[in-house]
């Protein structure tokens, strides 16, 4: 199956949608729409000359790509502030930033290398790089990224890399990030190794990371692929919500064994797993090493042989809250770790949802167990599909809240085919 987010309207409306949401960063930004000035290319020679210029000359600056396929000679490496990529079209498919293959002796190792704050990339498609597609350079103080409805694609590590230097650059990191509308994928329906994930963050503080897709990243060989969202290396406080997650290895994961996570929320996620999509398949939820973190009201559907849905683990692990969420495997606390856990529903079958091997993840009644069966949390005013919570008499089990005219399948950010 194929997923990808609709593009309706005319390109005239797509050139006005684009330009609203330039005028939008740069206010919040603090900056006039005039502070950025606009540079537009059509080959990836251009492409490459506008970056360098933009260096040369301080940044604050929009290059904008026309339609076309750009295969780049070497990273695209961004040093000063305020720098935005972006197509013309507003239509990411239209737009191909590329290397020269995805593979450990590729020329172009990262494709995007951004060592400086205020770093924008939107509606574009990304692909084939020897190490990441984008690099956010934490260890220089990279903040503030914004990456929107963009394709990622076909990367030989992780396909969205923040990075990290405990050594050379301590207590500097990238934060404040946002990651928003974009589809995170391996075309092949698997990937070319095991060290490949979708969006992997060392020390990043506050990100966001909405209405995404990930589809098929997992690994062809020898051990279980990296997560399609991972917080940890002394992360903290992210926000991870309305994402569907679809035949990965690992879900979403925060922490790990001495090199964790601090807070943060999971929520409203939809992860789906079908039968015979690689051989490591994992848990779809994992905390470890991950104090004081929410888990609720997500959906997961596993079709596997790995037994836990959502895992907790290691004494450092407290101070945590795990309720409301629907899915068909079980809830594990490991090695001393703690949490309150409330109100998950964990005996769901494929018959109460449409057509989950479609990615339709809506209930397909109004099931007992899970419509207003589910507590109160702070800060819950939606579901995965935009809907309002509560609907009824109090809060749904799951990503979904029922409603007698739910919200359309697929949320307006995705399309599956």
């Amino acid at each position: 199956m194929h997923a990808h987010f609709m593009s309706d309207g005319s390109g005239a409306r797509r050139r006005w949608v684009a330009e609203a949401l330039a005028a939008l960063l740069l206010g919040a930004l603090g900056l006039p729409a005039s502070a950025q000035t606009t540079v537009k290319v059509s080959t990836a020679a251009q492409l490459q000359n506008a970056v360098a210029t933009a260096n040369s000359s301080g940044g604050n600056q929009i290059i904008a790509l026309a339609d076309g396929t750009y295969t780049v000679t070497a990273t695209l490496n961004i040093t000063v502030p305020n720098v935005t990529l972006t197509s013309q079209s507003g239509i990411r498919e239209n737009v191909i930033i590329q290397g020269d293959a995805m593979s450990a002796n590729a020329a172009v190792q990262d494709l995007i290398r951004a060592a400086a704050s205020h770093f924008t990339v939107s509606n574009v498609t990304l692909q084939k790089s020897g190490w990441h597609l984008l690099q956010v350079v934490g260890e220089l103080n990279a903040d503030n990224a914004l990456i929107h409805n963009v394709v990622f694609r076909d990367g030989y590590q992780q396909l969205l890399k923040v990075s990290f230097d405990p050594t050379g650059h301590p207590g500097v990191s990238g934060d404040n990030g946002i990651v928003e509308d974009s589809l995170f994928e391996y075309t092949a329906g698997i990937g070319p190794e095991y060290y490949i994930g979708g969006i992997d963050v060392h020390a990043g503080q506050n990100w966001i990371v909405r209405r995404n897709t990930f589809r098929s990243i997992i690994s062809p060989d020898t051990t279980v692929a990296e997560f399609a969202i991972h917080f940890w290396d002394g992360s903290g406080y992210a926000l991870v919500e309305k994402n569907l997650i679809v035949n990965c290895d690992r879900g979403i994961g925060f922490g790990l064994a001495n090199e964790g996570n601090t807070a943060g929320i999971i929520r409203n996620n939809m992860v789906y797993h079908a039968p015979g999509n690689g051989q490591f398949a994992d848990v779809s939820i994992y905390l470890e090493d991950s104090p004081n973190t929410q888990v609720y009201n997500n959906t997961i559907l596993a079709d596997h042989a790995y037994p836990n849905a959502i895992e907790y683990r290691f004494a450092d692990t407290t101070g945590v809250t795990i309720v409301n969420n629907l899915s068909n495997k079980a809830l594990d606390a490991r090695d001393g770790a703690s949490a309150t856990t409330a109100h998950n529903v964990l005996t769901a079958t494929d018959s109460w949802f449409v057509n989950p091997a479609q990615g339709d993840m809506h209930l397909s009644s109004a099931l007992a167990a899970v419509v207003d069966a589910g507590q109160s949390v702070t800060g819950l005013t939606d579901d995965f599909y935009g809907s309002a919570r509560p609907q009824g008499s109090g809060f749904d089990i799951g990503a979904q809240e029922w409603a007698a005219s739910p919200a359309p399948n697929p949320p307006t950010n995705v399309r599956v085919l």
